[in-house]
């Protein structure tokens, strides 16, 4: 929780202690267009679960035209069985102390769907409400030189912006080897069969990381 005085570029946030007993809450916000990004999303809220935390695990809207997502038959039956799924909202970013985005690569970026979402908490931003908590992500891709890694190190300049504090899983588990060896955050080389066992225990590893250290910067 924070107090925060002043308007964006001099918002002066002043840090709040929670009552004895109450969770460290961690948003996982996440796109996907055929459901690799959504198992991973699964996979790091148990993490944070398992840590301890209150979680929300949401999808952001889809943007692309319909016929777009009825060009490919994967990508139309998962927008269908998702449907009556929770959508992510700018509260969500407001109530959480950490916050997990999960994005595929696009040419080697943040996709489009998850980069609007981001775009638009610009009044959070502006408001100081964004500052001093916890971020980080995952992403996937068809193959290992997809741009995995540009696309976390794209998705963190947000971040930046936010005076966010950015949690990676470095190389703090011998996990992270198996699962293709990412720093930057777990990434999925999907190949049509989505992620591997090593690939979910990676994601989990972060929940768990994130709402740890999202819990000691609460303090």
């Amino acid at each position: 929780m924070r107090l925060c005085k002043g308007a964006a570029p001099s918002v002066v946030c002043v840090g709040v202690h929670y009552p004895e007993g109450f969770m460290t809450r961690v948003a996982v916000i996440y796109y996907s267009s055929t459901g690799t990004n959504h198992t991973m999303a699964a996979a790091v809220g148990e993490g944070a679960a398992a840590a301890g935390a209150e979680v929300r695990v949401r999808i952001v809207p889809e943007t692309a035209p319909d016929a777009a997502v009825s060009s490919n038959p994967k990508w139309r039956e998962f927008a269908d069985r998702t449907a009556g799924e929770a959508r992510a909202s700018l509260d969500d970013l407001d109530w959480a102390d950490g916050v997990v985005f999960g994005t595929p690569t696009r040419f080697g970026n943040v996709a489009a769907q998850l980069k609007s979402f981001l775009d638009s908490a610009g009044g959070l931003w502006f408001g100081g409400k964004l500052a001093n908590k916890v971020y980080a992500g995952f992403t996937s891709a068809q193959n290992p030189h997809g741009g995995q890694e540009s696309t976390l190190l794209a998705l963190y300049n947000t971040f930046y912006h936010f005076g966010g504090v950015i949690v990676t899983p470095g190389y703090t588990d011998p996990l992270v080897f198996a699962s293709g060896g990412n720093p930057y955050g777990p990434s999925v080389t999907a190949h049509g069969a989505g992620p591997t066992e090593h690939d979910l225990a990676h994601a989990r590893y972060l929940g768990k990381r994130v709402a740890e250290m999202a819990k000691k910067l609460r303090g």
